[in-house]
């Protein structure tokens, strides 16, 4: 089991910084054990929405895919297997490359999505990819500021089916989008840039447990 100890005084800070998210603090600790767990199984995390949210999924991405706040090196075994392949240039990767915890943003790719939206149904494309990344014991997180995005909802509900967990980020209420999530992230406000200014250091601080409960402090 991972050592936890370093969600709580990120959970204080958050609600110091933001005292309307206070409401929200049991449930953000509980998407960061979900993640941990998940990626202590195997797993990797999906998410995705428009616009804005389609911003935040690729920021999400960034910090989870390689180091956020702490150093990240690559296990002894794989740095010296690559050195193994090429002396020169595998060291310089076994000295630079960073381990990843998985991570998806569905909204990245262009040719897929458009493809799909031209030939089928703009409003499944989400999903569509779900249906081809997905393994039970993953888990989705769907980023809607009105809780009602249909790209966003019909892949909740197609991540439900494939045995996924789901997370809603969303705002207050959580729309539609709430009747679907395992746990709801709402932030207090209604207004889409309100809410989107509350996202921010809602996944900030899940991104900043997640990494500290595999990455400690050397």
């Amino acid at each position: 089991m991972k050592d936890m100890s370093g969600t709580a005084p990120r959970l204080r800070e958050l609600v110091a910084r933001y005292p309307s998210l206070a409401k929200l603090e049991a449930e953000i600790g509980r998407a960061i054990s979900l993640l941990v767990s998940t990626y202590e199984a195997g797993g990797k995390l999906m998410v995705c929405g428009n616009g804005g949210s389609a911003a935040d999924s690729d920021h999400i991405v960034g910090e989870l895919m390689k180091s956020f706040v702490a150093k990240r090196p690559l296990a002894p075994a794989l740095r010296e297997r690559l050195v193994a392949v090429d002396a020169e240039l595998g060291a310089r990767l076994a000295g630079s490359l960073q381990v990843g915890l998985p991570a998806i943003a569905l909204n990245g790719h262009s040719a897929l999505s458009s493809a799909f939206s031209n030939d089928v149904d703009p409003h499944l494309v989400y999903a569509q990819q779900l249906l081809g990344y997905a393994k039970p014991g993953d888990v989705f997180l769907g980023i809607s500021t009105s809780g009602n995005s249909k790209s966003v909802l019909n892949a909740a509900i197609a991540a439900r089916a494939l045995g996924l967990k789901v997370i809603a980020l969303t705002g207050e209420g959580g729309g539609e989008l709430a009747k679907k999530a395992d746990i709801l992230l709402a932030a207090p406000e209604r207004e889409t840039y309100k809410v989107q200014e509350l996202h921010l250091p809602i996944y900030h601080t899940i991104c900043l447990a997640v990494e500290a409960a595999f990455f400690p402090p050397i």
